[in-house]
């Protein structure tokens, strides 16, 4: 077993810029071509050290614009109309893809991927949405679906 210290979060072994010990081939033949961690010397430490102040202080700037953006959607309100039969079910749904279109028409640009819908919704009504803006960030929007 050799010790590497990580450069990136690897999903089966730690986060980034922890120490860990591993298989002298899994490191030589995977964790460091892909440039996945480094060999825990001395310089290679502090290098690593280095990179995890930027990395926090990159992520403390992208949580506080996280943060603004969500206050900003927190206050939008989406109408999106759409055809429904008489019991007010839609004969299509609202999907995420919908959603992200019609916040665009706003003015803000949001990624489908971010927008957490369990079900595309099938019915009219006020809906809240979901949206996740940065890994300790979500937003809440509300979605009123009308008849076309």
């Amino acid at each position: 077993m050799i010790e590497v210290i990580l450069r990136e979060d690897v999903k089966t072994l730690g986060r980034a810029g922890e120490l860990v010990r591993v298989k002298p081939g899994y490191a030589r033949n995977f964790l460091l071509p892909r440039g996945l961690a480094y060999e825990a010397t001395e310089g290679n430490r502090k290098r690593i050290a280095a990179e995890t102040r930027v990395r926090t202080t990159r992520g403390q700037a992208e949580q506080a614009e996280a943060q603004r953006f969500a206050a900003t959607l927190g206050a939008v309100a989406l109408t999106l109309s759409s055809k429904a039969g008489e019991e007010g079910r839609l004969f299509g749904s609202i999907t995420a893809q919908d959603i992200a279109d019609a916040l665009a028409r706003e003015g803000h640009e949001v990624d489908r991927r971010r927008i957490e819908l369990e079900h595309p919704i099938k019915s009219l009504g006020d809906h809240t949405v979901s949206v996740r803006l940065h890994p300790e960030v979500h937003a809440e929007l509300r979605v009123s679906v009308v008849p076309e």
